[in-house]
């Protein structure tokens, strides 16, 4: 990582350069730069905020340069310490998809606490698949031009017995050679802390699309709906997660109802061509952490403590399943079971270095094993070993 600065009147404005190297079965090693550009001294919160990158597959697919930039300007009309306006300008050509968009962002902070604010986005943005090469699931796609305009609520408060999050967002595509159609959920999170040593996680999540939606903003059981996997590089395209973990039910991408135990269904649909999407989606996870010797092991080692943690937890998953196949049916058994559960348990190995302001920054694997379905297929029993990887939290905090 390196820096360099200009002066423009009387304002240093410094650039902060970093290589940056991934990985996807269509580009092959993407080789590219990173960089943040700020005014110098304004610990990033002040004017013409830069965050940007550009990488070239080595692979020399047909569209081998992808770029992303990102530029916020404070409004200094709506703006004072923690309370920022801004507008904010994001373009990016990457992994097959062409992403354009302007928003409005409004924040509401109590001081230095990162984690008690209310933030509002508005945004309109053009965007368009146009290589389904990088896509795992191509079937969850179309391929015309979206015309969105959104809106995003988000609100972290902190309370005597834990932690409170929820976000709500809705969205209309307003072009009509890809459909109009509407989308809405919200997801509310709850930090319960029972006592030193136990903690109850609880996440809600509901989303209802109109019957025009396309394809990648339908809800599946177990993962999140097919655009939200270009929020992480790791998912945001084909073989960066090698393809027979996807295809074996092996890796998870947690999101909208979580019904974890239900991934290998939901992937096995996947695997021969069929959209295991549905048009509305309710889901409830509970996550009981448990003590751990190796966690503590771990808290009392000086620094270290500070940054890994390895919790442990049991898991209960409820949620509604309206639509499974074309046939409502896999093999001899029927699926229109309203309601169905999972359960089991799992670790999540944690690396969290927090940034300049204090706030989390990490990673976060988790190992699951949902020994326990309520609705199981004709050949499989309610008990039995199934185990899964996630990259991520599913519950955030």
């Amino acid at each position: 990582m390196f820096s360099s600065t200009l002066t423009a009147q009387d304002e240093p404005y410094s650039f902060t350069f970093a290589p940056d190297l991934w990985y996807n079965d269509v580009d092959g090693i993407r080789v590219g730069i990173r960089t943040l550009g700020e005014v110098e001294g304004t610990f990033k919160d002040g004017p013409h905020r830069l965050d940007a990158g550009i990488w070239l597959g080595t692979w020399l697919p047909d569209n081998p340069i992808s770029y992303y930039v990102s530029l916020t300007e404070p409004i200094k009309a709506i703006s004072d310490f923690g309370n920022e306006g801004s507008i904010q300008f994001k373009s990016s050509i990457r992994s097959g998809y062409s992403q354009h968009r302007i928003q409005l962002n409004k924040r509401w902070q109590h001081g230095f606490d990162e984690y008690d604010y209310k933030e509002v986005t508005l945004y309109i943005s053009q965007e368009k698949i146009f290589n389904s090469q990088y896509r795992a699931f191509p079937q969850l796609w179309q391929n015309n031009w979206k015309s969105l305009v959104a809106l995003q609520l988000q609100i972290s408060e902190t309370s005597n017995i834990g932690q409170f999050f929820t976000i709500v967002d809705l969205k209309q595509n307003l072009n009509k050679q890809s459909g109009s159609f509407t989308v809405g959920t919200i997801e509310l999170q709850h930090l319960i802390n029972l006592s030193k040593s136990f903690k109850l996680r609880i996440r809600g999540f509901a989303g209802i699309s109109s019957n025009s939606s396309a394809p990648e903003y339908l809800f599946m059981s177990s993962m999140n709906p097919a655009q939200s996997w270009l929020d992480k590089g790791i998912s945001r395209a084909k073989g960066t997660i090698p393809m027979p973990w996807l295809e074996a039910g092996s890796f998870h991408v947690g999101g909208g109802a979580n019904l974890r135990g239900y991934l290998n269904r939901d992937i096995d649909l996947l695997n021969s061509g069929v959209n295991p999407s549905s048009e509305s989606s309710i889901g409830v996870n509970l996550e009981l952490e448990i003590p751990n010797i190796l966690d503590n092991c771990l808290k009392n080692i000086s620094v270290i403590g500070d940054l890994i943690s390895l919790r442990s937890y049991l898991f209960l998953d409820i949620g509604r399943q309206d639509f499974i196949s074309p046939t409502n049916t896999i093999g001899n058994v029927s699926t229109n079971t309203p309601i169905i559960a999972d359960g089991g348990l799992g670790v999540q190995f944690s690396v969290n270095i927090p940034d300049y302001l204090g706030k989390d920054r990490g990673i976060f694997i988790r190992y699951d094993i949902p020994f326990w379905l309520s609705d199981p297929l004709a050949s499989e029993s309610n008990f039995s070993f199934r185990q899964l990887i996630g990259i991520g939290a599913i519950i955030s905090f």
